[in-house]
């Protein structure tokens, strides 16, 4: 059993990690940060329950991924709710040019250098099931292993959903390479 007093040194560590995997799920600053605390929140509350020696990273991300899909099913059972002042900040912010001032992971950063919208729009498309096991294993470098523990799916569903999510993947970049003249299209 693992020592409330150490949290802090054994598990701050993977914050940036967790926020950008909160991002990729969320889509939104906001939202990933409040997953993310709720995880922190999650995680010291059961550290005492954790096995030492055993994988920390995978555990938190396991908390992670429950979290959001306990946020993100909740969220289905409410009707959508914009506040004024949300709309107000955004015709401000669409007015005036200016960076909203979200912290942006370097990830996220990087990628918006480095890789076209539609990339980012053809992974965004893919079935939640297919993208976290693709986002997981290509972007985050979890083993098959470590991925199943996440995501609390047999190592056979992970394998299936990664390739499935892949070759789905795949398509969807042959038809933008199609698209923009890149490829030739296929007969």
């Amino acid at each position: 059993m693992a020592d409330q007093a150490t949290f802090e040194d054994d598990a701050m560590q993977y914050a940036s990690q967790l926020y950008s995997a909160a991002l990729r799920m969320t889509r939104n600053p906001a939202d990933a940060e409040d997953v993310v605390q709720e995880t922190f929140l999650k995680a010291y509350r059961a550290y005492g329950s954790f096995q030492e020696g055993t994988n920390l990273k995978a555990w938190l991300y396991r908390i992670l991924t429950n979290t959001y899909i306990n946020k993100y099913r909740k969220a289905q059972r409410r009707p959508n709710e914009v506040e004024l002042g949300e709309l107000q900040d955004l015709y401000l912010f669409k007015r005036l040019g200016e960076p909203s001032g979200a912290s942006e992971s370097a990830e996220s950063q990087a990628l918006d250098m480095f890789v076209d919208e539609d990339i980012v729009a053809a992974i965004e498309s893919l079935p939640e099931n297919f993208r976290l096991p693709v986002l997981y294993a290509d972007v985050d470098g979890f083993s098959y292993k470590e991925i199943a523990e996440i995501l609390d799916v047999p190592i056979g569903t992970v394998m299936s959903r990664l390739h499935r999510g892949r070759k789905a993947l795949q398509r969807k970049l042959w038809n933008v390479a199609v698209d923009r003249g890149l490829v030739e299209p296929t007969g």
